[in-house]
């Protein structure tokens, strides 16, 4: 039976970024430092030696406990469309994948604005359409995992009457709104997984998709 975990390091990290604040044995490669008395020969690294004569011990990552908020945006729009019930698939899923890591996993739910500082990951399952300021609120580390609708994604272009769920005005649109619509979401989207793949991980899901071959084809869920 295949095992998945859920990928936290950012896809896209800022230069000269450490993989950890801490340096030890057992993880990732971390840096080089000239070799002391007392160092493990079986860390001496050799092609540094080769290269240039001289001793140098490799340092490695410490390895850190995983912990994880599940976070379900129950908005207004996400009652649209099935959001909120695909969105509830999709967090059960990760809850579980989760808790193979951090038996104290949990799932809270609300509003992003309500998001609160926690410890560890936060992933945040959003259709993330809530005009915020989405750089204050998400996390130095998160996990976006963004739902939309095949509809939101592609309207019809034809003549409709367009009505905004959270504040309840309507507004006539055609073709050309549905144009402007569309540019705009998609920068909207563009800019959200920017700021996501720099702080974490990213996904969009569509709803109705089967949503582990989605995130593991998105980097968010990777097999152990």
């Amino acid at each position: 039976m295949t095992r998945y975990r859920i990928a936290t390091r950012p896809y896209l990290p800022y230069p000269g970024e450490r993989l950890a604040r801490r340096k030890g044995l057992g993880g990732e490669f971390y840096e080089l430092r000239p070799y002391a008395p007392g160092d493990e020969i079986r860390r001496v690294h050799w092609r540094a030696y080769a290269k240039t004569g001289r001793l140098y011990t490799r340092l490695e990552t410490t390895p850190e406990r995983s912990r994880f908020r599940i976070y379900l945006d129950e908005s207004e729009s996400m009652r649209l469309f099935g959001k909120l019930a695909y969105g509830e698939e999709v967090a059960r899923l990760l809850l579980g994948i989760a808790r193979q890591e951090d038996a104290l996993a949990r799932l809270e739910r609300g509003r992003p604005e309500a998001l609160r500082p926690g410890r560890g990951t936060l992933v945040l399952i959003t259709d993330g359409l809530d005009p915020l300021p989405w750089p204050r609120i998400l996390p130095k580390r998160v996990v976006l995992v963004q739902v939309l609708a095949p509809m939101e994604l592609a309207p019809p272009l034809e003549e409709a009457f367009l009505k905004d769920v959270e504040t309840g005005e309507t507004l006539p649109v055609g073709p050309e709104e549905v144009r402007v619509y569309q540019k705009a979401l998609e920068g909207h989207l563009k800019a959200l997984r920017l700021l996501a793949l720099l702080r974490g991980r990213y996904a969009l899901l569509k709803v109705g998709e089967p949503p582990l071959p989605a995130l593991l084809r998105q980097g968010v869920v990777e097999p152990l």
